[in-house]
């Protein structure tokens, strides 16, 4: 039983993998982690927490009621045997939550439910409602009706999204170890659990994520680091744990409730991937386990000597993800994570500079677009992409151009900001005829009706090798080039209207398609990977 805390009220997410509620072989319900479960959400319901419950399981359920002895591969047959295993699954859960009187209520998502704006806020608002009844809402990707477009992949990433749309405080990602490790702990006894985790996208080269995982699930701890990097960068607090002792849950909470509440805390100045260091006068030691520890070039942990003891509790075995300390508002979320992206938006490297900064709003000018791949409507997602050179013609083109991209960078930031074209790409000049722009019809109208229209401005079309790029041509320069995702946002237009505005001033916007809906190509854009 959990001790009596009065810590504020705070909203949790537990997700429970598949081989945490059935049996591996036997496909039997694991009722001794059920129960602990639920009567770990109950504790947590009457210390005033809201909870929200993940659960797989449904097509395992589905395997033991109808004798089957593997997951099939077949799409079909899987989601027959969820729309089996489904309803056995949520009774189930019912009739262990109803020993303790709890109210649950079951949610089915796919990412097409939430693709729309409208039916996201429903959720949401669902969800708030729920919770605000004492209701604990037990969530499951819908596997009947889910393909492969609008199918969340796992209940990871589904946890994760979950926990972004009711802005939750912990993610607590249950699973068969207690943690991340650097290799598998069931094969390597050198495995060390990496306790504090504050940039995912370093440990990935720290850790193995391969080999772990059971045949019923459709995860692993690859999925996990997914879901981690969506939900911290939402801001909510992600813990991967073991489901052997869910009770654990209340000591993670209470132990990083108490190192919060300090003025120093051990997890402060931490760099990823990180072992978290216990300082010996005033907190007692990790049970004994390899460790990562920091290079010499690492900044150091800010030393506790003389300062007030902040913890007197053992630290339970888990891996704690820092959240963002800016996190992502609600529409950028929604925008980065749920939905699926219609086609790309090619940029240059100034808006990219620009728009990584946290001042530019998140708002895209067509004087930073180099390009569209794709077709797409007004409204819908898409990816904001750069170009680079393959590596193979990167050494060769770098040869000749040292002296042209001297204060380049400096100077695309500075003619974006100003709205103005870019500059201009040092892509080897080709004959236009050999472009296949022709398809295009527009571009040519938009390149003959600028000329004519400002005679004396130093705006222009983007040269002829950019069309190669966005026509995809089998030609040799589009060899050169290959396309890097580093962000998401919402278009404001569609991708023939940025195609004819690309390059140019938004005070063109309404001479050109008749109309202005906003100065901005894109929005909401979120980058994920900075310059």
């Amino acid at each position: 039983m959990a001790r009596a805390r009065h810590h504020p009220s705070q909203t949790i997410v537990i997700k429970l993998g598949t081989s945490s509620i059935v049996h591996e072989t036997t496909h039997l319900p694991l009722l001794s982690t059920l129960s602990a479960i639920v009567e770990t959400v109950v504790h947590l319901r009457s210390q005033g927490h809201k909870v929200v419950l993940v659960s797989s399981g449904a097509i395992g359920v589905g395997l033991k009621r109808m004798e089957v002895a593997s997951r099939p591969k077949a799409l079909s047959k899987k989601q027959a045997l969820a729309a089996i295993g489904q309803g056995r699954l949520i009774a189930l859960w019912d009739n262990l939550f109803s020993q303790l009187g709890q109210p649950i209520a079951q949610i089915l998502l796919t990412r097409g439910d939430i693709s729309d704006r409208t039916r996201y806020l429903n959720a949401v608002n669902t969800f708030k409602e729920l919770l605000s009844m004492g209701v604990v809402p037990i969530v499951n990707e819908n596997d009947t009706v889910s393909v492969s477009e609008i199918k969340f992949g796992d209940n990871d990433t589904l946890s994760a999204v979950t926990s972004s749309m009711i802005h939750a405080d912990y993610l607590f990602l249950l699973t068969d170890v207690d943690g991340l490790y650097t290799s598998n702990p069931r094969k390597d006894p050198n495995a060390a659990r990496i306790d504090v985790v504050t940039s995912i996208a370093s440990i990935r080269s720290q850790v193995s994520t391969k080999t772990l995982g059971s045949n019923l699930g459709t995860g692993g701890m690859e999925t996990k680091l997914i879901a981690a990097e969506i939900a911290t960068a939402a801001g909510v607090t992600t813990v991967i744990t073991s489901s052997k002792d869910p009770k654990n849950i209340f000591q993670i909470i209470e132990y990083n409730t108490a190192l919060k509440s300090g003025t120093n805390t051990p997890i402060t100045g931490l760099h990823s991937g990180r072992s978290s260091p216990q300082p010996t006068t005033t907190a007692p030691s990790v049970t004994p386990k390899p460790s990562l520890h920091s290079d010499s070039s690492s900044t150091p942990t800010p030393s506790l000597e003389g300062q007030v003891p902040l913890v007197a509790l053992p630290r339970p075995p888990h891996t704690l993800f820092m959240p963002s300390v800016l996190p992502l508002r609600d529409l950028k979320s929604w925008t980065s994570h749920t939905l699926y992206p219609s086609g790309s938006v090619i940029i240059d490297s100034g808006a990219h500079h620009v728009l990584s900064k946290r001042e530019s709003g998140g708002r895209l000018l067509a004087a930073g677009v180099l390009g569209v791949r794709g077709a797409f409507a007004s409204g819908q997602a898409v990816r904001i992409a750069i170009r680079k050179r393959r590596p193979e013609d990167a050494t060769e083109a770098r040869a000749g151009s040292d002296n042209a991209e001297s204060g380049s960078p400096g100077d695309a930031r500075t003619s974006y900001a100003d709205g103005a074209t870019t500059t201009t790409p040092n892509t080897p000049e080709i004959n236009p005829a050999a472009s296949l722009s022709s398809s295009i019809s527009t571009l040519d109208q938009l390149s003959a009706g600028d000329e004519d229209m400002t005679p004396s401005t130093t705006l222009k079309t983007l040269p002829e090798e950019d069309t190669v790029l966005i026509e995809r041509s089998a030609g040799d320069d589009a060899a050169e080039w290959e396309l890097e995702e580093v962000g998401r946002g919402l278009a404001n237009y569609n991708s023939a209207q940025i195609e004819r505005v690309k390059g140019l001033r938004s005070s063109y916007i309404p001479q050109l398609l008749g109309y202005a809906d906003s100065e901005y190509v894109v929005e909401n854009i979120t980058i994920r990977v900075p310059p």
